[in-house]
């Protein structure tokens, strides 16, 4: 019998590429997602452009990528990677973020970052749960693309409640102020990676913390986005 990682993470039929983790015909039941704006990643009339919320308001960083909605079969197998113990998912899920990511840079023109960041997680809840899932997608990233990766570079310097039990206005003061970032990287492209963005207010405080640091651009990279 084939071991797990030898089977498609979705349809569990053989692979012939077991580094791949989800089968050419799975990949290609992927949900599609709507028109989309390139800069927040909420459904929009022009998937070139920045959409009115951006313009009225723009994030702190100047694009996201994702791969699908949060819904199923991705959600699915992030629950699984997350809470399930499943870090053999890192490289299937990375995998399929390159793939959106390099479509994305193809059709906006987007750089290349040289340093990517991964959020990082409480260390209680960390040592609980036995890895950063973050940090387990950041490094295949890392390593295929050539790009320089910095784990110690963002810290949570104070405890926070978990933000899935709070609404947007919560979530944003339940995080100020709960991120250092101890290297200077005034003057550098970066990618921050996290692998769902909800309301954005995670990556939002940290991403404004890398902007007061002067950092060149900045892309938000996740594996799935709340729509």
């Amino acid at each position: 019998m084939l071991p797990i990682h030898s089977r498609c993470w979705l349809c569990r039929q053989p692979l012939q590429l077991k580094q791949q983790g989800i089968c050419s015909y799975c990949l290609r039941l992927l949900p599609s997602n709507p028109c989309c704006c390139p800069c927040c990643g909420l459904p929009s009339g022009d998937p070139h452009q920045p959409c009115g919320r951006c313009l009225l308001k723009p994030p702190p960083w100047q694009s996201l990528v994702f791969v699908t909605d949060y819904r199923p079969p991705l959600s699915s197998l992030i629950k699984r990677f997350k809470f399930q113990r499943t870090p053999a998912l890192a490289t299937t899920l990375a995998r399929l973020l390159l793939l959106h990511w390099l479509k994305a840079r193809r059709e906006h023109s987007l750089n290349k970052p040289e340093i990517i960041l991964s959020v990082p997680l409480q260390n209680k809840r960390c040592w609980r749960r036995g890895y950063n899932q973050s940090d387990l997608l950041a490094r295949p990233l890392a390593h295929w693309l050539g790009c320089e990766y910095h784990p110690a570079a963002l810290r949570r310097v104070r405890a926070t409640s978990p933000q899935q039990q709070l609404i947007a206005r919560l979530r944003r003061r339940n995080l100020r102020g709960a991120f250092r970032c101890d290297e200077n990287l005034a003057g550098r492209h970066v990618a921050l990676l996290d692998d769902v963005v909800t309301t954005g207010s995670t990556v939002a405080e940290i991403a404004t913390l890398l902007q007061k640091q002067g950092v060149a651009s900045l892309q938000i990279w996740c594996i799935c986005r709340t729509l």
